[in-house]
């Protein structure tokens, strides 16, 4: 398993999320209150990029039909029908660098 950096702490301040292309991936990338968290960035239900939707604490909001993911867990939280839940990944801080782990 390896680790690619992703983005520096400064890119990102609390309580916001960007989109970053790591190992052929979209990843999400949020900080919620000075963590950071890592999830694939496309909404399994239609496609769209979780990042131009909203962040409320660790809760991601799909902007196209307002699917709500756990950006900590990738879980689905809420949504009228099931649809798979998104590949979460661990991210690690050094010298104010973020890693996400592969």
């Amino acid at each position: 398993m390896g680790k690619i950096i992703v983005g520096s702490v400064s890119d990102i301040p609390s309580g916001k999320m960007i989109k970053v292309t790591a190992d052929s991936r979209e990843i999400l990338v949020a900080n919620v209150n000075g963590n950071y968290f890592a999830c694939d960035d496309t909404c399994t239900h239609a496609g769209a990029s979780l990042s131009e939707g909203n962040l409320e604490g660790e809760i991601v909001t799909c902007g196209w039909h307002g699917a709500k993911f756990n950006c900590k867990s990738g879980q689905l939280e809420k949504f009228p029908a099931k649809i798979k839940e998104l590949k979460a990944y661990k991210t690690i801080i050094e010298s104010g660098n973020i890693f996400v782990e592969f």
